[in-house]
């Protein structure tokens, strides 16, 4: 299988990348590198700092355990030694990398065609404009993408997809407001198979209000799907928001109720000081990140480097891009 977003040597002009996770992390990462700064400021790693450490780790929204296992790692073998805070930075950042290397997997989208991805998750996400970002990347790789205006609910998210659908040229498969999200999914992939794509994302609508009625549309969806493929959807992509800090665990654990999650993006973090949540999902849950959203441009939806996002969320990029500049 050929991964989407497969890791090669970074082109001269792909060299803003890191710089610009840094720019989209920076609320995070302020709140992170100035509060280890003000602590370990020529202190020793004791008992008090220690605690403070891990009450700054929580207030970024690593949750507090993962907060408690990463000052217990940094804690070993330093304990009771003076310590600087570029020092307490590095091994922050060897220790979050740790736990997000496991879940740093691009999306291998060749072994079907065509492709059915599922796209689920709240309203207010960013789910339908992160499809559309999405599905730009795979054309410019070379796939023929269509997409399923899945969200019948919302009028306005069916017309933002067909927005897409021009801009990125991408066929929209789409009805009228209200209609049966199911039957469209099923003309969905009919069409799909018909014209050859080798990828089709589908949208879904994300109310929450009713679990019951979300959870019957979503099961009814895949059930027909599967009548014409029996193995799509062969990815169910859950959209979280950022912003809504440790509030996404809990849609994690509702969706992964709902339908067989396989994998994650997380958007908006370039609007949110609690960017630190992502590294508590993986912890938790251990479920793919296939993507990150660090800005409203087109280009901003981003594949996921674990390093690059320890190292950024640490605040460690200005040491990054110096030593960078004299390689």
């Amino acid at each position: 299988m050929i991964g989407f977003w497969k890791k090669k040597e970074q082109p001269k002009e792909e060299k803003g990348l890191f710089k610009k996770l840094s720019e989209g992390l920076s609320q995070s990462s302020g709140k992170i590198s100035s509060g280890i700064a003000d602590i370990f400021t020529k202190k020793k790693l004791d008992a008090e700092t220690l605690k403070q450490l891990e009450e700054l780790l929580i207030a970024a929204d690593l949750g507090p355990v993962t907060a408690a296992k990463l000052a217990a790692a940094i804690s070993k073998n330093r304990f009771g030694k003076e310590v600087s805070a570029t020092e307490i930075k590095e091994a922050l950042a060897a220790e979050i990398e740790a736990i997000l290397t496991p879940v740093e997997k691009p999306l291998a989208s060749d072994s079907a065609k065509p492709f059915v991805i599922l796209m689920v998750g709240v309203n207010g996400t960013g789910k339908t404009t992160t499809i559309g970002k999405w599905a730009h990347q795979f054309r410019q790789s070379g796939k023929k993408v269509m997409l399923a205006a899945g969200d019948t609910f919302r009028a306005a998210a069916v017309e933002q997809l067909k927005v897409w659908g021009e801009r990125i040229d991408c066929p929209v498969i789409s009805k009228e407001e209200g209609a049966d999200a199911a039957a469209l999914a099923y003309e969905a992939v009919d069409h799909a198979v018909t014209d050859g794509m080798d990828i089709l994302m589908i949208d879904t609508a994300g109310r929450l209000q009713n679990k019951a009625n979300l959870m019957e549309e979503l099961e009814k969806m895949i059930r027909v799907v599967r009548k014409k493929i029996p193995e799509a959807p062969h990815a169910t992509i859950l959209v979280l928001d950022a912003t809504v800090g440790q509030n996404a665990h809990s849609q994690v654990a509702l969706f992964k109720e709902i339908v067989n999650i396989t994998g994650l993006i997380v958007t908006k973090l370039d609007g949110t000081a609690k960017g630190g949540v992502l590294v508590s999902l993986a912890e938790r849950f251990g479920l793919p990140v296939h993507a990150i959203g660090i800005g409203e441009g087109i280009e901003d939806l981003r594949p996921f480097s674990a390093r690059d996002f320890a190292r950024s969320l640490t605040g460690l990029q200005d040491i990054d891009e110096k030593n960078t500049a004299t390689d």
